[in-house]
This record gives structure tokens, sequence and C-alpha cells, in this order.
């Protein structure tokens, strides 16, 4: 069964998309480093005051990021060992959290350079009391998980995911992709993005007035 497309309806198929993004690729300018895609996301007529219209997801882009992110773990033992082998960018035991948490610098790099964090689930407590004021405000606290668990398809999953979020402001941003992909792919990607986040609208397609899709310092292009 074909998969429900909210965003697109009869007036913007998926060729315009395509079409826009092929133009925003063929129209930025080469830069020294991989520019990022994405899209800038504008809402109305939705009151984000009321906790139900806030959006605070993860999305599995189906063509993946384009770029590559990193994945913290927080865990111990096979938990550790299995991470280690995934493998997770950085694996942190329950003796380096207090290490880190005695130290502010280091807790704020650690949080600016890891993406996601995954984190045996008894560890939580100790995270949030210890590591919970420099994660939290980022967004930035673990996906717990049981400690018999393999972790190895969730850091996968992750590497490929993007956060949406909406929560004080009716513009948002979120990347699908990197420059050196296809237009094709980063198409799928704003696909999956939008199907997600009009799911989620009490209006529906109603509630966005106007999405763009740009590289990180290049032009942008209307898509709806």
């Amino acid at each position: 069964m074909p998969r429900k497309h909210y965003w697109v309806g009869d007036k913007l198929p998926d060729e315009k998309v395509l079409e826009q993004v092929k133009k925003l690729l063929e129209s930025a300018p080469k830069r020294k480093f991989l520019e990022s895609v994405e899209l800038a996301i504008n809402l109305k007529n939705v009151d984000l005051k009321n906790q139900k219209n806030k959006i605070d997801e993860d999305i599995i882009l189906p063509k993946g990021r384009g770029k590559p992110i990193k994945i913290g773990v927080f865990g111990s033992g096979e938990f550790a060992l299995k991470a280690k082998n995934a493998p997770a960018d950085r694996v942190i035991t329950p003796e380096e959290i207090e290490t880190i948490a005695g130290n502010k610098r280091m807790a704020k790099k650690i949080a600016t350079e890891i993406t996601y964090f995954i984190a045996e689930a008894p560890l939580m407590i100790t995270i949030g009391k210890r590591l919970g004021p420099v994660l939290a405000p980022r967004g930035k606290m673990p996906r717990p998980l049981p400690p018999s668990a393999d972790p190895t398809p969730v850091i996968q999953n992750l590497r490929k995911s993007v956060k949406i979020k909406a929560k004080d402001k009716p513009t948002f941003h979120v990347v699908v992709g990197s420059r050196d992909m296809s237009a094709e792919d980063i198409t799928e990607n704003i696909d999956a993005v939008l199907n997600r986040v009009i799911s989620k609208l009490e209006k529906g397609r109603a509630n966005i007035d106007s999405v763009y899709v740009k590289t990180t310092m290049g032009p942008a292009y209307r898509i709806m």
C-alpha cells in the first residue's frame, strides 16, 4: 500500500519539489565545506502556548543526513562493549560521569559535539542529577535502554535522524540532507519530514504557512 502524502495533495506533486531542489543545488555557490540542506517551516494559526501543539520528536530520514553526526553512549559492561562495537563515537562509563560533571567546560564541550545520547536506563537518575543542567537545555538528554538491550540498531537509526522542534516560535528549521546528495534523495527526505510535521498539526496542511528549502549559506526556494 503506497504511503499517504499529507502535504502535497493535488496542487504540489513531488515533481515540483524535486524541480525546486534541483534548482537549489545548481544555484548554490560552491563552498570550502560541505553544506547541509534544510527546510524552514513556518506555521500559522497554531497556539504554541498549548502543550499539545508543541512538536518535539525525531524523524529517521529514509536517505540519511548525508553528513556524519556523533553518538554518545552512557554505559558499562556488556552494554558499553556493544556500543563501542556499533560503533558509538564516545562511550562514557559511570565513573566518567562524575569527572565530566565536575568540569563544566568539558561537559559543555561534550554536549555540543554529540548530537544524540543513549544510556543504560539505571544510569538515568545519575545523569539527570549530574549532567541534566547541561544536557536538558540543549535537548540532549539520553534515550534510556535496558542494560540487556543491544544499542547497535538505535545508534544506526540515530545517525539517520533529525529533530523537529516547534515550541515557542512558529518558525523552525530541520536538516533534510547535504549538498552532495542527489535531488531525488533530498526530496524523499523532505517528504518524510513534512508528512510527519503535518500529521502532528491539529489542522494538518492548513497549519502550514510556507516551507522553504535552502543550503546552509545558499539561496532559499519555496516549495509550499
